[in-house]
C-alpha cells in the first residue's frame, strides 16, 4: 500500500491564514510583519505553545520582492535554504533551533531545507511549511454528514501527492485544542517541529509532512484549553496500529488493496439474505489455533487463510464472523474495547495481509462478516477519551457518557461528527475491507439510557423516556448508510430485548437492521437441554415460546461466545447425563437448532464438542479430535451444514410464517417435537422431529403436508456419529392415515435423544 494513488490540490497560499483560526502566544506578530518575526512569537513556537504556526513558519514576505523563511530544526548545527541552484544559510534565532533565511523573490520561493547535523551527516527536505492547505471548506463540512464514506478519506494519515512532493497529508478533528502537532519516528517525538494548521470552521488540524514513508510511527501531541499537554493520541482515523503493548498509530495511506475477488463482490448484491442460507462461524482469531512450538504465537492473517478458511469450507459455514479485530490495547477485551477503529489488528500482520484473507475466503465463496463495537470505548490514554482536552467523543455527564458495567466510555451519538465517524467506519470495512456483514455489539446499552443503571443515574430524553433518541437515529443512518452503498452485505443487532423493529426497514420505523439475534432462543432452548430429561417435561415450552415470535424478526439463531466464558462452561459440559447421553443431547440439540427457522451462528470448538469453557490465551483443543465422540459431533455439523444450503425447504424462507407449520407442539409428556419447513417452490417440504429423552419411540406417528417419500436426510444418532443407528431405513412414504391435521402421515422409529430431518422428494 506504499503507492502514491491520489494528488492533493493546493487550495491556499501556506501563510494565508483566513481559514484558520489564529491562536497566537501574547507577544507574537502578525505575519509578514516588515520588520520580521517577533522574538516573542519564536519563543511560543519553541516552547510548543503557538496555536497558529503557519503565521510563524514557512514563507513570509517581509519587504518587496523579499521573503523570510522560517523553520524549527532542533538537530541542526548549520542549515541552508536550496532555492534553485543557490544555497542561502540560515541564522540561528533562537537557542533550540529557530532558524530564518532570507531570500529575493518576485513570488513565494520554492525550496528545500539542508541540514548539518551535530554528528556530520547532511539531510535535505521539503518544508511542511512551504506547502499550503489541501483542504476546502467543503471537506471540514462534510464530518458532520452523517453516513458520507469521506471521513476516511480526509482524516487520518492520508499517503499522496502534494505539488508534485510525495508525503503524507494529517488531518485530526480536534477543535477544543490549542495547538496539535504530528510528532512519530520521524520527528524524534518533538511537539515543535510539525504543529498543525487549525480550520477555523470545524476543529480540523491539518498538515502535509514530505517524504515520510509508509512503516513510521506517529501520533498527536495535543495542548489542551487550559494549556496543559495532554497524553500523546493515537490517530483515531489511523489505517494502522502498534502491536499492543505499543500504542503508536503507523503511516499507511489508504491505497486499494490488491484485490481478486471481482466476480464474488459483483454477484454479492444479487442474493437476498433473507432467502439465502446463512451459517456464521464466530471465531476469535487469536485463539482458534496457535503454534505452541514457537511460544505459543498467534497464527499470522496468511495463516489463517490457508487453515482456517479451507476448514470453513469443509465444514459447509457460509461465513466466517470474526470477534473484533479493529485494534485494540488489551486482549483480554477480545476486541470489544477498541482504540483504533479503522486498523486490522497488528497480532496477525499488516492490513494487506488482512485483505489477502478476505481474498482467500471470498475465492472459497465464504463471506467475512465483523463483531463492531460502537457503542463505547475504552479509557486508554492513548484512545479517544478527553482527547482534545475536553469530552468531545464522550458525554461529559456519566450518567449519559460512562459504562458502569464495563468501565469504558460511552459515545456522544448527538454529536454530528461522532455520528459521521463511526458510520463511515462501518462503510469501511464494508467497502474497503469488503467484508460482507458487520455484527453490531451490545445494541440493548445503546438504546436504553437506563441500561443497567438505577433510578437517578441516568437522564430521560426530552420526552421524559428512556429511549436513547441519539441512539436511534444514529442506528437507522447507519444501516440506511450501509445497505445504500455496500448492497448484499447485512448489519445483525446483538439486541437483548423485546425493542420492536430492530430488522425492520427505516422507512416502516425500524432500526434498518438486516437481522437479529435470537437472544430468547438461545436463552429458552439452553435451559432445556441443560434441564435432566426426567424434568424436561414441565420445561416443553422452552422448545416452542421461540415459534410465537420467531417471525417477528429477520433472525439469527446464537450459540456464541458469551455462551462458554465466565464460568457457564462449555455447550458439551451444559448437558445432562453420562458421557454418551452429552453427546447425544449435543447431537439432538443442533439438528433441532438446524432444522428450526432462523440463520445459524456457532461459536468455534461447539462444532466438536470443546470440553473445557474457552480461553482466549489458548488454541482450542483440537486433540479432541482423535477421539470419534468429538470427531462424530464435528460430523455432525459438517453434515448439517451442507444439508441446510442444499436444502432450500430449510432457508429460504426462514424469515416468514407461511415457510414452517407446527405438527407436533403438545407432546410434553414424551418430549417429543416435530414440525415442517416449507420452501418457496411447491412441494419443498422438510420435516424435523426431535425426541429429548433417552427412550426410544416405535411406531411414532407424525403427519405431513404432502404425499410422498421422506427420505431421512439426518439423524443425530447415526452410528457414523457415535449414536446407537436406530432409525428408518433410510426413509418412510407418506400413507394416507390421518393425523395431527394432516391427510397423510408418517409411522417413524424415534431414536433416543435424537433429532431427524426427513426431505420430501419427487
Amino acid at each position: 500500500m506504499t503507492a502514491i494513488d491520489q494528488t492533493f490540490a493546493t487550495r491556499s497560499d501556506p501563510s494565508d491564514t483566513n481559514q484558520v483560526s489564529n491562536v497566537p502566544s501574547s507577544g507574537s506578530a502578525p505575519a509578514g510583519a516588515a520588520h520580521g518575526v517577533h522574538p516573542d512569537a519564536i519563543a511560543a513556537v519553541m516552547a510548543a505553545n503557538h496555536g497558529d504556526a503557519f503565521s510563524v513558519l514557512g514563507p513570509h514576505q517581509v519587504g518587496p520582492g523579499t521573503w523570510e523563511v522560517r523553520a524549527v530544526l532542533p538537530e541542526a548545527k548549520s542549515a541552508a535554504l536550496i532555492v534553485g541552484g543557490d544555497a542561502v544559510p540560515f541564522e540561528r534565532r533562537h537557542p533550540e533551533g529557530f532558524w530564518v533565511a532570507k531570500v529575493e523573490s518576485q513570488g513565494r520561493p520554492l525550496y528545500e531545507i539542508e541540514v548539518e547535523t551535530w554528528d556530520g551527516a547532511k539531510r535535505r527536505r521539503h518544508d511542511p511549511y512551504g506547502f499550503g492547505s489541501s483542504l476546502e471548506q467543503h471537506d471540514v463540512d462534510t464530518l458532520r454528514e452523517v453516513g458520507t464514506n469521506l471521513v476516511y478519506k480526509i482524516l487520518g494519515a492520508q499517503l499522496g501527492c502534494l505539488d508534485g512532493i510525495d508525503g503524507f497529508r494529517f488531518a485530526v478533528w480536534a477543535p477544543n485544542a490549542k495547538r496539535v502537532s504530528v510528532v512519530g519516528d520521524f520527528n524524534e517525538w518533538d511537539g515543535r517541529r510539525h504543529p498543525m494548521r487549525l480550520w477555523k470552521n470545524g476543529g480540523l488540524w491539518e498538515l502535509f509532512v514530505p517524504g515520510l514513508k509508509a512503516g513510521q510511527n506517529y501520533k498527536f501531541e495535543i495542548r489542551g484549553p487550559d494549556g496543559s499537554l495532554l497524553p500523546l493520541k493515537a490517530d483515531p482515523v489511523a489505517f494502522a496500529a502498534q502491536h499492543p503493548p505499543q500504542t503508536a498509530s503507523v503511516l499507511q495511506g489508504t491505497s486499494e488493496p490488491a484485490w481478486h475477488d471481482k466476480a464474488w463482490m459483483e454477484t454479492r448484491g444479487e442474493k437476498d439474505p433473507r432467502h439465502a442460507p446463512i451459517s456464521i462461524y464466530e471465531v476469535h482469531l487469536g485463539s482458534w489455533a496457535r503454534v505452541p512450538g514457537e511460544g505459543n504465537r498467534y497464527l499470522t492473517y496468511k495463516e489463517l487463510g490457508e487453515r482456517l478458511i479451507p476448514y470453513v469450507k469443509e465444514m459447509g459455514f457460509t461465513h466466517i464472523e470474526m470477534l473484533p479485530i479493529t485494534e485494540f490495547p488489551f486482549d483480554g477485551s477480545w476486541g470489544y474495547q477498541p482504540v483504533s477503529l479503522f486498523a486490522p489488528t497488528s497480532r496477525h500482520g499488516t492490513p494487506d495481509d488482512f485483505a489477502a484473507f478476505v481474498n482467500a475466503a471470498h475465492a472459497a465463496g465464504i463471506g467475512v462478516m465483523l463483531d463492531w463495537v460502537p457503542g463505547h470505548f475504552p479509557l486508554d490514554a492513548h484512545g479517544l477519551g478527553q482527547f482534545d482536552g475536553t469530552h468531545l467523543y464522550e458525554h461529559a455527564d456519566p450518567r449519559q457518557g460512562f459504562h458502569q458495567d464495563w468501565g469504558t466510555y460511552i459515545y456522544n451519538f448527538g454529536r454530528a461528527e461522532v455520528a459521521t465517524f463511526l458510520a463511515a467506519n462501518a462503510r469501511f470495512w464494508l467497502e474497503h475491507y469488503h467484508l460482507d456483514g458487520l455484527r453490531v455489539d451490545a445494541v440493548a446499552s445503546m438504546l436504553y439510557l437506563d441500561y443497567s443503571r438505577r433510578q437517578g443515574e441516568w437522564i430521560p430524553n426530552q420526552y421524559g423516556g428512556n429511549e436513547n433518541l441519539d441512539a436511534i437515529e444514529f442506528l437507522r443512518k447507519t444501516n440506511e448508510a450501509t445497505y445504500s452503498h455496500a448492497p448484499g452485505t447485512i448489519t445483525v443487532a446483538e439486541e437483548s430485548t423485546s425493542w420492536p423493529g430492530v430488522s425492520h426497514p427505516t422507512y416502516t420505523g425500524g432500526l434498518g437492521f438486516g437481522f437479529k439475534w435470537n437472544m430468547g432462543w438461545m436463552h429458552d432452548t439452553l435451559n432445556f437441554v441443560s434441564t435432566d430429561p426426567i424434568h424436561r417435561r414441565y420445561h416443553h415450552h422452552d422448545l416452542t415460546f421461540g415459534l410465537l415470535y420467531a417471525f417477528s424478526e429477520n433472525f439469527i439463531l446464537p450459540l456464541s461466545h458469551d455462551e462458554v466464558v465466565h464460568g457457564k462452561g462449555s455447550l458439551l459440559g451444559k448437558m445432562p447425563g453420562d458421557r454418551w447421553q452429552k453427546f447425544a443431547n449435543l447431537r439432538a440439540y443442533f439438528g433441532f437448532m438446524w432444522g428450526h427457522p432462523g440463520k445459524k451462528l456457532l461459536f468455534m470448538g461447539g462444532e466438536f464438542g470443546q470440553e473445557r469453557e474457552w480461553n482466549h490465551n489458548q488454541s482450542l483443543d483440537w486433540h479432541l479430535l482423535d477421539d470419534p465422540a468429538h470427531a462424530g459431533v464435528k460430523d455432525v455439523i459438517r453434515d448439517l451444514n451442507h444439508l441446510y444450503v442444499s436444502t432450500p425447504a430449510l432457508h429460504s424462507r426462514d424469515t416468514e410464517a407461511a415457510g414452517f407449520q407446527w405438527l407436533v407442539a403438545d407432546d410434553q409428556d414424551n418430549s417429543v417435537i416435530a414440525w415442517a419447513r416449507k420452501g418457496r417452490e411447491a412441494g419443498q417440504i422438510a420435516l424435523v422431529v426431535s425426541n429429548f429423552t433417552p427412550v426410544p419411540r416405535e411406531n411414532y406417528r407424525v403427519g405431513v403436508p404432502a404425499a410422498g417419500y421422506y427420505r431421512e436426510a439426518f439423524n443425530s444418532d447415526a452410528g457414523i456419529y457415535g449414536g446407537s443407528n436406530v432409525g428408518n431405513m433410510g426413509g418412510r412414504e407418506a400413507d394416507a392415515t390421518q393425523s395431527h391435521g394432516q391427510a397423510h402421515s408418517l409411522s417413524l422409529t424415534l431414536p433416543p435423544l435424537s433429532t431427524m430431518i426427513f426431505v420430501r422428494e419427487g
